[in-house]
């Protein structure tokens, strides 16, 4: 299944690039990346300098590229969970 904007949510987000557009925790605002690792409640994000960065999901709203598709901007509260189980509930 092609990434585009109505499914990202279902998807997996590693090695998308990534930019933070609003979080709880104001230090995190204006980082970005690429994905390069996911867990059930965090984003790992590389940052342009080499940096390692764990973003929770929880509280953030996240401007994620899509390869040929542009952009999505998605709440954070909605992608918690591992993306096999995302994947699981598109398809119940």
């Amino acid at each position: 299944m092609k990434r585009t904007l109505k499914n990202i949510i279902y998807h997996e987000l590693i090695g998308l690039n990534i930019l933070v557009l609003s979080h709880s925790d104001k230090s995190l605002i204006g980082r970005k990346g690429t994905i390069v690792d996911e867990t059930m409640y965090t984003l790992k994000i590389r940052e342009d300098d080499g940096r390692e960065i764990v973003v929770p999901k929880l509280y953030g709203v996240f401007r994620i590229a899509i390869p040929d598709n542009g952009y999505a901007d998605i709440d954070g509260s909605i992608i918690i969970g591992r993306p096999e189980d995302r994947l699981k509930r598109l398809k119940s």
